[in-house]
């Protein structure tokens, strides 16, 4: 998850910065895209950081106010941040080597304004959530293509590369409505079939589309793929399993309809961040395992289905006669909700995600909920993960969830699954979210992306390969 504040960092700051506006030249106060000159020159002056703050009129940036005051810390002089550190009480070098001043800056801020988090304060906390998950992000991912001006066109780095998206309704678990959003590239050309279905983390309780819009931006434009993006359900209204059916039910959706985002349903990648890679893992594993059981022979499968309580006979039911998922990419996912790993003693307390926020989420998710904390819809390492698709893991080091990760990707590979792990040193727990405010942070997102995107591109040569030999056998 993101910074947890209360009230809105979002709010906090806007107000700050309509009430101590100093006049700039007019100069630097005409275009947002000055901020690409300040990117691409090392020498950064302290009045073009102003402008960095500094927004004429403010109502065109206040909704991202929070990306350009974190982005702007980043140019401070490292000793002026570590000032600042000091005076926060923030996390040190030598705690976390890994982590620059910045980044523990950020860090710093978050627990200062950090307040206990209970059940009941969870809508709440919800809206706040969502208010600061847009403000991070930069205001360049919010440009449909039909409304980014010729400016914008003749500065952007990536040129011809754009992604539009659309909202569309679709059917629940239960035969209500959620929101997907559909990412599309605006090259229209996707010559590997590839689509992604991401699921928003947030502790199954906060989070929605926008909170991870850039992410999910990013992907489709650095990859070229679609990217469909979940909204579902969460607790405590709708507690366990009504995330993972929802995201069931968006698979089968996605299934039949790839072919109308230029996409193959046999080439579905799951993703997700947190509870959302939790998802992804279970999404993925309960469809290999219902498409494994529909193949076995009659009096086998029906000993099989004796074994499944209503919620995973209505899984096997809903996609046992569906193409399995291409691969999967879980990033700090949550895989295993019972076991104490080190990294809950290293990094419990003082990091954006701590032991109470996971206690809350926890209750709020299984406390009015039909499941138990052993049920295999509830942990991804409880379940059966021996015919598992081939999984990239990233872990975050300075992360709670750290060792569950890197536990699951191992226990994949003793299964034989090509399963690899990937850890991003002196990065916490919801690191995507600051993906644009912070230039470390962006260059490891933008490196797993590419990496991920790279993993897939093999395992479709593979295939390739594989099906040619396949064919020269039958043909000899």
């Amino acid at each position: 998850m993101s910074i947890v504040s209360i009230p809105s960092l979002n709010t906090l700051f806007t107000k700050v910065a309509t009430t101590v506006t100093p006049k700039l030249p007019s100069y630097l106060t005409n275009r947002e895209q000055d901020e690409n000159l300040i990117e691409n020159n090392s020498k950064i002056s302290l009045v073009v950081t102003a402008k960095d703050i500094i927004f004429q009129p403010i109502t065109r940036y206040q909704n991202h106010t929070l990306h350009y005051v974190l982005k702007s810390l980043g140019y401070m002089p490292t000793p002026l941040l570590e000032c600042f550190n000091n005076c926060l009480n923030a996390p040190t070098a030598e705690q976390y080597p890994y982590a620059d001043a910045h980044l523990r800056l950020i860090i710093g801020i978050n627990n200062k304004i950090k307040r206990p988090l209970q059940v009941s304060q969870l809508g709440q906390l919800r809206k706040k959530f969502a208010d600061d998950g847009v403000a991070m992000q930069s205001p360049k991912v919010w440009q449909q293509p039909a409304t980014i001006n010729s400016y914008d066109r003749f500065t952007n780095k990536n040129k011809d590369k754009t992604v539009s998206w659309q909202d569309q309704a679709i059917a629940n678990a239960d035969g209500g409505e959620m929101q997907v959003r559909c990412y599309q590239p605006t090259t229209g050309h996707n010559p590997d079939k590839v689509v992604m279905l991401f699921f928003h983390g947030g502790g199954f309780c906060i989070g929605d589309t926008n909170t991870h819009h850039e992410f999910c931006h990013a992907v489709s434009l650095k990859t070229g793929w679609p990217v469909v993006s979940v909204d579902y359900r969460l607790a405590p209204e709708h507690p366990a399993p009504a995330a993972i059916m929802d995201c069931i039910a968006a698979y089968v959706w996605l299934a039949e309809n790839a072919h109308t985002l230029d996409a193959s349903s046999s080439r579905i990648v799951l993703a997700g961040d947190s509870a959302g890679g939790c998802l992804a893992a279970l999404v993925a594993q309960q469809v290999t395992v219902s498409i494994a059981a529909s193949d076995m022979d009659f009096v086998t499968r029906q000993q099989y289905l004796e074994t499944l309580d209503d919620f995973t006979a209505d899984i096997f039911q809903q996609v046992k006669d569906l193409p399995g998922p291409f691969a999967q990419w879980p990033l700090y996912p949550v895989t295993d909700i019972e076991t104490n790993y080190p990294s809950w003693a290293l990094y419990g307390e003082g990091l954006l995600l701590d032991h109470d926020d996971v206690a809350v989420f926890d209750a709020a998710c299984l406390q009015d909920s039909p499941l138990s904390r052993e049920h295999i819809l509830v942990s991804p390492m409880l379940g059966d993960n021996t015919l598992l698709c081939p999984s990239y893991i990233i872990a975050a080091e300075l992360d709670v969830l750290r060792d569950e990760a890197i536990t699951y990707a191992e226990q994949l590979q003793r299964y034989g699954i090509n399963a690899k792990i990937h850890t991003v040193l002196g990065a916490p727990h919801g690191f995507i979210h600051l993906m644009s405010v912070h230039q470390g942070i962006g260059r490891e997102t933008n490196y797993i992306i590419s990496e991920f995107a790279s993993f897939v591109h093999q395992l479709i040569l593979a295939n390739t390969d594989t099906n040619i030999s396949e064919q020269k056998l039958l043909a000899g």
